[in-house]
C-alpha cells in the first residue's frame, strides 16, 4: 500500500506527535463520510460529532497534508474578495449574512483552541501593510466597511506607527486587526483531529477516495474498502483531483511558496517584529510573514498557477525576504516548501450540493485558514436542516475559467501579470 508522508516543511518537522491512523480496510457505514482531513473536513466533522452524528473522515495522505498544514499560519478575517464585492454580486439578505459571517472563522479557531486545549502557538494581532497612498486609501475603506458589519478591533497605522510594528522602511502605513493573529497551522489541524477522535469520530489516513457511487446512500470507494453514508462532504480543495469533474471545471490549483529561516535569537527576532504580529502586504501577489514560536522568520509569497513545484523555492522567496529585511542577508534558510490552494475565478469560495446528499466547499483562493473553519460550521448546519447560511454561500455565482481547463493557467497568469504591473507602478 502506498504511503504518502508530509512534505519536508518546518511545520512537519516541529509538529506535535500524532498517532498512526490506519487506512480503511473493509466496508463500514456512517451518517456522514467526509473526504479530506484538512481544516474544512475537520471543522465539519467536529461540529457534526458535537451534535451526535456518526462521522468517518477519509484522508488520502495524512491529517493536514495539504494547505491546512503548509500555509503561512495567519488568521485573517473576511474572504479573498471582500464584503463590498459580495454586496454587488448577490442579494441584500445574502450579503448581510455573508458579511456577518466574515469574522466568525477566527472566533471558531480560538474557541476550538480553548475548548480542546490545542497547543498551536496562538499569537494575536495581524497587520495589512501598504506600500502606496492608493493602498492606504483601500485600507481606510476596508476599515469603514468592516466596522459597518460590527468589526471594531481595527486601527489605522501611519508611517511612524507601522515602523514600530515591522522593521522595514518599505511601508507608508497599514491597518492593524487585533482579532487577527497567527498559529502553527499543522498543529492546529492535528489538535482538531485528536479532538474529533476523543469524541468518537473516525479518521482513516492513506485512504484516497477513488470513486464516489451516487444514490440514496452514497458510497466512497477506496483501494481496500468503502464507506456507505447518508451524506458525503467533499473537502479536498486543491488536492481533490478529478474525483468529481463537476467541481474541477470551475477552479484551479495554485502553488504558494514558503521559507523558514534558522532560529534568529530573541534580540534579532524582536527587532524585526517587535509586537510579534503577522504581516501581509497589500499587493495583488502579496508577501506574508511572521515569527514562529522558536523565533524563525516564516516568509511566503508568489503564486505558481497550475500548482507546479518550483525547482528552487529559496531562489524565489529569499530575494523577497531580503527586500523587506536586508539585515537578514547572512541568515541561513533551514526549510523551503510549497503548498497548493484552490483558486476560483471570482476568488470567492464555492459551496453547494450535488444531488440531495453530496455537499462541498472549495476554492478559498488563498484565504482559507479562517474561512474553512466557518465552512465546517455552515456545512454542519445544513446537514442538521438549518440551511440559511449555507444557501447564502451557495447562491454566489461562479463561472468557469476563460478557455476552459486547457487555457486557464495562461489566462490567469496574464491577469496576474497585469495586476502585478499595477502594483509596481503604484496605480
Amino acid at each position: 500500500m502506498a504511503h504518502t508522508p508530509y512534505p519536508q516543511s518546518y511545520y512537519a518537522s516541529s509538529a506535535t506527535p500524532a498517532p498512526e491512523r490506519p487506512a480503511l480496510q473493509g466496508d463500514c457505514e456512517t451518517d456522514v463520510c467526509i473526504i479530506g482531513a484538512g481544516y474544512t473536513g475537520l471543522s465539519t466533522a467536529l461540529f457534526l460529532r458535537e451534535h451526535g452524528f456518526r462521522v468517518t473522515v477519509l484522508e488520502a495522505a495524512k491529517v493536514g497534508f495539504g494547505a491546512s498544514g503548509r500555509n503561512g499560519g495567519q488568521i485573517v478575517n473576511s474572504y479573498s474578495r471582500d464584503i463590498d464585492v459580495i454586496e454587488r454580486s448577490t442579494t441584500a439578505k445574502s450579503a448581510a449574512l455573508l458579511g456577518q459571517m466574515a469574522f466568525e472563522g477566527g472566533q471558531i479557531i480560538r474557541e476550538r483552541i480553548a475548548r480542546y486545549q490545542i497547543q498551536c502557538d496562538l499569537k494575536n494581532g495581524g497587520v495589512f501593510a501598504a506600500f502606496t497612498s492608493q493602498q492606504m486609501r483601500h485600507l481606510e475603506a476596508q476599515k469603514n466597511l468592516w466596522e459597518r458589519y460590527g468589526h471594531n478591533q481595527l486601527e489605522l497605522l501611519d508611517r511612524p506607527s507601522i515602523r514600530q510594528v515591522v522593521a522595514t522602511d518599505n511601508y507608508i502605513g497599514g491597518l492593524l486587526d487585533r482579532s487577527g493573529g497567527h498559529i502553527h497551522p499543522l498543529n492546529l489541524a492535528l489538535g482538531e483531529a485528536m479532538a474529533l477522535e476523543a469524541l468518537g469520530g473516525v479518521i482513516h489516513e492513506q485512504s484516497p477516495v477513488l470513486r464516489i457511487e451516487r444514490g440514496a446512500n452514497p458510497v466512497a470507494h477506496t483501494e481496500h474498502g468503502q464507506v456507505r453514508a447518508k451524506f458525503l462532504v467533499v473537502a479536498g480543495n486543491a488536492y481533490l483531483g478529478n474525483l468529481l469533474p463537476d467541481l474541477a471545471g470551475k477552479s484551479m490549483p495554485c502553488g504558494s511558496q514558503v521559507i523558514a529561516t534558522e532560529p534568529l535569537g530573541e534580540e534579532l527576532a524582536r527587532s524585526l517584529l517587535p509586537q510579534d504580529y503577522c504581516i501581509e502586504d497589500c499587493n495583488y501577489l502579496l508577501d506574508y510573514y511572521r515569527l514562529s514560536a522558536d523565533r524563525r522568520l516564516i516568509y511566503g509569497g508568489g503564486v505558481v498557477y497550475g500548482a507546479r513545484d518550483p525547482a528552487n523555492i529559496e531562489a524565489i522567496i529569499r530575494p523577497k525576504m531580503l527586500k523587506t529585511f536586508p539585515q537578514l542577508k547572512n541568515v541561513k534558510i533551514d526549510y523551503a516548501w510549497t503548498g497548493n490552494f484552490l483558486l476560483t475565478l471570482s476568488r470567492l469560495p464555492q459551496v453547494g450540493r450535488l444531488g440531495d446528499n453530496i455537499y462541498y466547499s472549495q476554492g478559498c483562493s488563498g484565504h482559507g485558514v479562517t474561512y474553512t473553519h466557518l465552512a465546517g460550521k455552515v456545512l454542519a448546519e445544513a446537514l442538521r436542516g438549518q440551511a440559511e447560511r449555507f444557501d447564502a454561500f451557495a447562491g454566489l455565482r461562479h463561472y468557469p475559467f476563460p478557455g476552459g481547463r486547457l487555457l486557464r493557467v495562461p489566462f490567469t497568469a496574464l491577469g496576474a501579470w497585469y495586476y502585478q504591473l499595477r502594483d509596481r507602478l503604484g496605480i
